[in-house]
């Protein structure tokens, strides 16, 4: 059984530096509103869309998965930073499992990004996406569903990088494809087969076409979701599996190295 008080612990402590760093908060809160109100709203006058569903509605739950992800990513940023400056040091020689550490640093960016989300959803009414009690709770879950997996790739990455200028060099090196391939500027179902099976790969995309099945009617046609609920879900707790458990075989070895250097 995971012990909840080192969880609570560093949850707490991500919480407290996240809202110390002011320049991240604000970015958080800039850049969606960039893609949503500058990039969207220029499409929307030069595509057209079926009935029933602007482009800049369409574009939401896209810009709400860039969301999770870029804050999912950069929380798994503090893991190389705790390591370059010998925090995460003390933690590994603390004595509690690899998997209490993983699963903190994963629940603590995945409710970073269900707050950051939280805040973006505050705009749905402003571009016609008036959302119930339902809707909002459909939202929360596949929020939290899809910020596991992203923050588990993350920890995936940081569990194997030790230093910040590496860190940032991957992380756009992912990050950016990750987004651009996952049906959030984009229907899916028109991309060629071979960008297809690419997006089969991101996480996001499962992430991103949850939020269209909360957001959008059962028919919402060519710009509504591309796969079944039970696939988007299925598929989010495979990734959160894979990378958990691989993040944590890591961070075990590391263990290891550090005792046997404290010696």
């Amino acid at each position: 059984m995971i012990p909840l008080r080192p969880i609570q612990s560093i949850v707490v402590r991500e919480f407290k530096r996240f809202f110390r760093q002011r320049g991240r908060l604000l970015s958080a809160l800039a850049r969606p509103l960039l893609w949503l109100f500058i990039l969207g709203t220029g499409i929307t006058r030069i595509v057209e869309t079926p009935a029933g569903v602007s482009y800049l509605q369409f574009l939401f739950p896209g810009v709400l998965g860039m969301v999770v992800l870029f804050s999912s990513i950069h929380s798994a940023l503090s893991t190389v930073y705790d390591r370059e400056f010998g925090v995460m040091r003390l933690i590994l020689v603390a004595p509690i499992s690899r998997l209490t550490i993983v699963s903190a640093k994963v629940a603590s960016g995945s409710l970073l990004s269900l707050f950051q989300g939280g805040l973006l959803l505050c705009l749905a009414p402003l571009i016609g996406l008036p959302l119930g009690l339902g809707q909002i709770l459909l939202l929360t879950v596949y929020v939290l569903l899809t910020a596991v997996a992203i923050t588990g790739v993350g920890m995936l990455l940081a569990s194997r990088i030790d230093s910040l200028e590496n860190f940032a060099g991957v992380m756009n090196f992912v990050v950016f494809p990750m987004f651009f391939l996952s049906g959030g500027l984009y229907p899916v179902k028109l991309l060629p087969t071979i960008l297809q099976w690419i997006i089969y790969a991101n996480p996001l995309a499962y992430g991103i076409d949850l939020f269209k099945h909360a957001l959008f009617p059962a028919g919402a046609m060519t710009l509504g979701p591309d796969f079944s609920l039970v696939w988007n879900m299925g598929a989010l707790a495979a990734f959160s599996a894979v990378t958990i458990a691989g993040a944590t075989s890591l961070f075990d070895k590391e263990a290891r190295l550090v005792r046997i250097a404290a010696r």
